[in-house]
């Protein structure tokens, strides 16, 4: 079946669920957002649903990082450090586990090599500074995974000269099961 004949057919079921429904016709297609009864269906503008990115708020690879103490934490280079094995100044990623810098799977794949020798999966990106495991093949929230945050604030404070703004998070107490509305910064 052609992708017009598909089209046609996703239509007419959507038609005849409506029908179903008793909605009576009343949806309409508003620039790619479900809206019925003037209500907006939100959910085709989230996720990979839409094309974007969606970073894991937990990882079980995190527990392979030293503590962040400030011995390490100074170990932390400038964001404009090139590549450990080939000098190149741009897409650098920094190694969470040594602190090694190495360029991108776009330059010459000095991160990807490191890991894959060395198992050190968690990289900071000195361009946007995202973080990637590379284990579980996804960017992570540094924004949810609170073990991720001093090595990023240095970064940012070293990228920019400030502080990073972080969101109020809905942490939950492990030991009473209580959760609470923090703001870490």
């Amino acid at each position: 079946m052609s992708s017009a004949a598909d089209e046609d057919a996703l239509s007419s079921d959507k038609g005849k669920k409506r029908e179903e429904d008793g909605t009576d016709g009343r949806s309409q297609r508003q620039e790619g957002v479900e809206v019925a009864d003037g209500k907006v269906d939100l959910g085709d503008l989230y996720g990979a649903a839409a094309g974007w990115v969606e970073a894991r708020t937990s990882c079980p690879h995190i527990g392979t990082m030293p503590p962040a103490g400030a011995d390490d934490l100074a170990r932390v280079p400038s964001p404009d450090s090139p590549c450990s094995r080939c000098n190149h100044p741009a897409e650098n990623w920094l190694c969470f586990i040594c602190k090694d810098v190495l360029c991108s799977r776009f330059i010459n794949k000095h991160m990807l090599c490191h890991h894959q020798e060395t198992g050190h999966c968690l990289a900071l990106s000195f361009s946007d500074l995202s973080v990637w495991c590379f284990s579980c093949d996804s960017y992570l929230d540094v924004q949810a995974i609170l073990e991720l945050r001093p090595v990023y604030e240095v970064a940012h404070l070293l990228k920019f000269g400030q502080r990073p703004p972080f969101r109020s998070l809905d942490v939950q107490d492990s030991g009473t099961g209580e959760s609470g509305s923090v703001s870490r910064a």
